[in-house]
């Protein structure tokens, strides 16, 4: 029998752990570990909710990802879903208040809607509705 590894957490690093856990807190209705939402100085920062954890771990530099130009790569970046093109654009001003900046407009694909952000430490995320 074959054993297989757990998913527990996606981690990002960025310069600002707080700011950006703070980011994700409210895009996403997560909650901080215990602990975690009284911490300072902290290097390590985790988000819980339905799902995979979200980690923040602090680092002292940190390149913002230029895509879609490729001289900085994405590495990584977070898919997320919604289920209506009105959920959809309630996420998008959400976002946009909390600091994203818009990467890419494809709300009128007929298929699969989306908007791909930059957060505030230029990590990409996808939003992308699936109809239920």
């Amino acid at each position: 029998m074959t054993t297989y590894p757990t998913l527990r957490s996606v981690v990002l690093d960025c310069e600002d752990a707080r700011a950006l856990a703070e980011f994700y807190r409210e895009l996403l209705g997560l909650t901080y570990r215990p602990g975690d939402e009284d911490a300072t100085d902290a290097d390590w920062l985790v988000l819980r909710g339905a799902g995979v954890a979200l980690a923040f771990q602090q680092v002292d530099r940190l390149p913002a990802s230029t895509w879609p130009d490729p001289a900085v790569p994405q590495q990584l970046h977070l898919d997320t879903t919604v289920s209506s093109l009105a959920e959809l654009a309630e996420v998008h001003d959400r976002a946009l208040a909390l600091g994203a900046r818009v990467l890419y407009d494809r709300t009128d694909d007929p298929d699969e809607p989306l908007w791909v952000f930059a957060d505030p430490a230029g990590h990409p995320f996808c939003v992308f509705v699936v109809e239920p």
